[in-house]
């Protein structure tokens, strides 16, 4: 029967993945304490903890939060990294660490319920950081924005100087419906006027 503490164990392992944006697994062994200290500070400043757990427990809690295929993952001198708001920033620093650090191995990873291999994690840290595509998606959006502005202005200036010019016309008696039906003539725009009046000379 499990004790009290492996119960409260899986619960807080459990509570730290189904927390996490994203979940790394790790091999550590043959880093030394100071190496595994720097890891943490690293990933503490990515918006990441790092935990060695004992795999049995850790497999409990994974099968408890629903987090299917990390079984094969989860034995030997296994550590998990939980990415609590940015996994790009996560998988960073962690392939940055493994550069510096050849025993150092990234096993696999957890993202929107898709396991991610090696490989996948190295792309994954290829990505700009989420405040970077933030504010690059902020940059692009401005442009747009502005063009859409100038649009509506442009064709509110257009449709104002078009019901001015037939209101004049009516006024005048130069617009004068064919037959009784209701319909108006729009002013050409200034390059159809040109083209016109272009035609006219040569004819």
């Amino acid at each position: 029967m499990p004790t009290p503490e492996k119960v409260q164990a899986v619960a807080d392992i459990r509570e730290a993945l189904e927390g996490a944006e994203a979940v790394f697994l790790t091999e550590y062994r043959g880093l030394s304490v100071k190496a595994i200290q720097e890891l943490r500070t690293s990933l503490r400043e990515s918006g990441a903890d790092y935990k060695v757990v004992k795999m049995t427990l850790a497999k409990l809690a994974a099968g408890d939060a629903g987090f299917e295929g990390l079984d094969d993952y989860l034995a030997g001198p296994t550590a998990l990294a939980f990415a609590k708001s940015d996994p790009v920033a996560t998988a960073k620093a962690l392939k940055d660490f493994s550069k510096a650090h050849n025993v150092f191995v990234l096993k696999a990873g957890f993202l929107s319920g898709n396991i991610l291999s090696p490989e996948e994690i190295s792309k994954l840290a290829e990505i700009e950081p989420r405040d970077v595509l933030l504010a690059m998606f902020a940059g692009a959006a401005k442009a747009p924005l502005y063009q859409a502005a100038g649009m509506f202005a442009s064709f509110t200036r257009d449709a104002a100087s078009m019901f001015d010019q037939l209101m004049t016309k009516k006024e005048s008696g130069e617009f004068a419906p064919a037959d009784g039906a209701s319909h108006a003539v729009l002013p050409t725009d200034a390059s159809t006027e040109n083209e016109t009046a272009a035609k006219a000379e040569e004819e």
